[in-house]
């Protein structure tokens, strides 16, 4: 591992944040991305990030594409909790990651994000690993959706053996699951961690793979959604829903916990969160209607291909 392979990687996720941003502004057509440069200068801890979000858009109500690049003395509890070996060493983490938080109900909430972390200690080889996936929210469900969804996760996981898809869909499907409710928070995708079997270019390409495929599986959703009517129950319906979202990011998400914990920018950790939430003690949808589809249907763990 060479500085020249860290120097790869963040080529690469600069310019997916470049590439994402500019189609997300053209699938929006309303609203440009705000930038806001941020450095972290604590002693021994070094990096930054730029931060991107779009507000009020013609389809997304908020939208945030944050790339950071930060270094610190040792790796964070959040990091080690399951590789405890690691405890103690310095570390170097980049990556990008995006939340989508459309204004029309019938348009999902979208996840992506793809990090690469250098895990270092005086007179050890240095330890690195890729990680990363992208997750579905719907808030009504369709099928077609679910399918395109899962089959361009499928498709870019082909080129790297059959097992790829159904090992990292699982991950996603255990991984984004509130267990204090016993419920999925939506229809999964993609979940990887701790990816370094293969060598630095299989595995930087298979993190290139899912950076790239996030447009692929949501746009064409977003395409087909954006313009379908909606009026104040599936917006009320919507916001309950987005306190899952709440609830699993700041109760079980690991890059939540290891961005604060690691001091990083708290308003960029936190952008993750949508503009307008509601909680309503007790609630049951309606038998037989759309809202009771997405729990009867959707949340279950299902293969969608």
């Amino acid at each position: 591992m060479s500085h020249s392979h860290a120097n790869l990687v963040k080529t690469f996720l600069l310019d997916l944040q470049d590439r994402l941003c500019t189609a997300l502004e053209q699938a929006d057509g309303g609203a440009r991305f705000h930038e806001d440069d941020w450095q972290r200068g604590e002693q021994g801890r070094g990096g930054g990030g730029r931060s991107r979000v779009l507000t009020n858009g013609a389809v997304f109500e908020q939208a945030g594409v944050n790339f950071s690049h930060i270094s610190g003395d040792a790796l964070p509890a959040s990091a080690t909790a399951h590789r405890p070996e690691l405890a103690g060493r310095r570390f170097e983490a980049m990556g990008v990651s995006l939340v989508m938080h459309p204004e029309n109900p019938y348009v999902p909430t979208s996840h992506a994000n793809v990090r690469f972390f250098i895990a270092e200690q005086d007179g050890a080889p240095p330890v690195w690993w890729f990680g990363g996936g992208f997750d579905l929210t719907p808030y009504y469900g369709f099928v077609q959706d679910a399918q395109h969804w899962h089959g361009v996760a499928r498709d870019l996981c082909a080129p790297f053996g059959d097992d790829v898809y159904p090992q990292y869909k699982k991950w996603c499907d255990e991984y984004f699951f509130l267990k204090h409710r016993n419920e999925a928070r939506g229809i999964g995708g993609l979940f990887f961690d701790d990816l370094n079997q293969g060598g630095f270019e299989h595995c930087f390409s298979f993190m290139q793979a899912v950076g790239n495929g996030y447009l692929d599986a949501y746009l064409p959703i977003v395409a087909q959604r954006k313009a379908t009517p909606w009026g104040e129950r599936e917006r009320q319906f919507q916001l309950y829903r987005r306190g899952r979202y709440v609830e699993f990011n700041l109760v079980w998400d690991r890059g939540t916990l290891f961005g604060l914990q690691s001091g990083g920018r708290t308003e960029s950790i936190l952008m993750s969160m949508p503009p307008l939430v509601r909680w309503e003690y007790g609630y049951q949808p309606e038998a037989g209607s759309a809202e009771a589809a997405l729990y009867r249907d959707f949340l279950p763990v299902r293969d969608w291909v």
